[in-house]
Formats: C-alpha cells, structure tokens, sequence
C-alpha cells in the first residue's frame, strides 16, 4: 500500500482530547496485533480536561492509572473516577530519580509491564520523565513537545522541576530511538510514537520530523538583513502568553551601526570596535586585529 506519511493524522477526532488525539489513538490502537487494554496518563488534570484517555476508559474499557499532581485537580480526578474499580488514581509527582520516576509509581498498580498506552503532559520535563523509566514498555507513547521549535532543532529543557519550558520534538525523536520507538504521527503539539517492533505495520516510508511535522503555525523565524538588522517571521507571537513578539525589541546593533559592513566609514568602524569593546571584551583584540588590518591594508595598498 502506497500512502502519504501522514495518513494517521486523517483519523483526527476530539471526544476529550484537544486536537484530534482521540481518533489518532483509536486507530493506532486498531493496528496493533493485540490490546491488553491498559493506559497511563499524567498530568491527568481531572481526568476530564483536554485528556487523552477518558475516551478509551469510557468508550473501550480500558483500566487506567491517572497520575496527577495537584491536590485539587486530584480531588476532581478522585470524583470523576469514584464509580469505577478499574481506574488507579494517584497523587504524586512523576519525576525522573529513582525515588519517583514511572517505574516506581506503576510498581504498586496491576497495570502489566507492556501496557498499551502512555500519555506523557507535564509542561515542561517531560523528556526528563520519559528517559528515566525503563522497565515499563508501553507499545503507544504520545509526548506533548514544544512546537515553537522547528523540525530540526534539538532542543532539551534542563532537567530541573522549577523548569517549564518543553523539548523539541527532533529531541523526543532522538530519545525515542535510544528507547526502542518509532514516530508515526504528529498533531499541533503531540507527538505519536510506537514501539519499533510495530513500526512496519503503519506503512510509512519516511518518518521524519521534517515530513510529519505539518503544522508550523507555531514558529517564528529569526532572520537578519546584510546591514544586521533582524527580522521576524511566521508565529511572532508568544503562544502561552499570547504576546506578539516585535522586532523592535530585538535589535542587537545599535541602529547607526545597521549598515552592510563593507560600506563603514573609518568613523563607523571605530565606533563598531567600541561597541564590540561593551559587547564581548573578549572578542575585542581578535576583531581589532582583522578590522583595522583591512582598513590599514586599504589606506597603504
């Protein structure tokens, strides 16, 4: 079968989710060979709120466990599940040492050692999370990476829970791998992975970043003109505080050094080794160096 890389993403649908996870879960789940009927989700919230597993525990009657941090959205998690003997609700954070990472935490919870699926939302060390448990398998992990950055990019939070900054996605696919997964879809701001053992049944032929990626809504583009003006493009905008970023802002040279070097009068040239001077001290004498040996071998050809 012949299909375009990004098929999965045509299965989109929300029952609880917030960009068509739902549907993408649903049918990622038809093609594995077999179900045991299991999921993790953490930050659960209440379990009700954008969730990636209230579809399956409602509608396919998965059991679950439903890690959350916060005492109060845990009081609503308690509640929403309190009718259900199949769904393990906890309070804890889910870290990244041995104390409290996710091999620690599921250990007291029937869930078996390759459950079916695993929903990672914490805002911010979530690879941190993922890299440090290993003896639970999931066949289906989806991971919430930060979108702002494009496909290329590896870009890793510090591993730090004051953090909250979110990892690329090129950096989930790289810790993907080393973990034994496979990327086969991406939504707005999800990340689908399988184990690589089931790779070969979603007949896709290219699994990049770069291909699966479609939605760049999020990026801004840093550019700079020959004379060192910058300039923006794409998002400009600031998506969790719904803040335009302005160029304006961002200028790093002083607007009477905005001009191409190779058409700096003498004056501007001393005036640029100034500012180099306030800049980085330590680039000083290097730059020095090669700027004025042009200008001297120019004034005595």
């Amino acid at each position: 079968m012949n299909r375009e890389p990004t098929w999965l993403s045509e299965y989109k649908r929300n029952v609880y989710s917030q960009t068509g996870e739902d549907g993408v879960i649903e049918k990622i789940l038809e093609i594995l060979p077999q179900n045991d009927k299991w999921c993790v989700e953490f930050g659960a919230w209440d379990g009700m709120f954008c969730t990636n597993t209230r579809h399956l525990i409602e509608s396919r009657g998965f059991s679950s466990v439903l890690i959350e941090l916060s005492k109060k959205r845990f009081i609503d998690l308690q509640r929403n599940y309190a009718h259900l003997n199949n769904v393990y609700t906890i309070n804890r954070f889910v870290g990244f040492t041995p104390a409290d990472n996710l091999d620690t935490i599921l250990k007291n919870t029937p869930i078996p050692i390759d459950f079916d699926f695993l929903s990672i939302d914490i805002d911010g060390n979530d690879y941190h999370v993922w890299k440090a448990f290993s003896e639970y398998r999931p066949k289906v992990v989806v991971v919430e990476f930060n979108s702002t950055f494009p496909s290329h990019v590896e870009f890793i939070q510090p591993a730090d829970p004051s953090v909250v900054q979110g990892s690329s996605l090129r950096a989930f696919v790289n810790l993907a791998k080393e973990k034994g997964y496979e990327l086969v879809c991406v939504l707005s701001f999800n990340a689908f992975f399988v184990r690589k053992e089931y790779f070969p049944l979603f007949d896709i032929n290219n699994n990049t970043p770069e291909v699966l990626q479609t939605d760049l809504s999020g990026i801004t583009y840093l550019s700079s003109g020959y004379d060192g003006q910058i300039f923006l493009s794409g998002s400009c905008l600031l998506p969790w505080h719904d803040t335009p970023i302005r160029a304006t802002k961002l200028q790093y040279l002083p607007k009477c050094l905005r001009r191409f070097p190779g058409d700096y009068s003498f004056a501007r040239k001393i005036l640029f080794a100034l500012w180099l001077l306030k800049d980085d001290p330590s680039r000083l004498l290097k730059e020095t160096r090669t700027r004025f040996g042009r200008l001297f071998a120019r004034n005595n050809p």
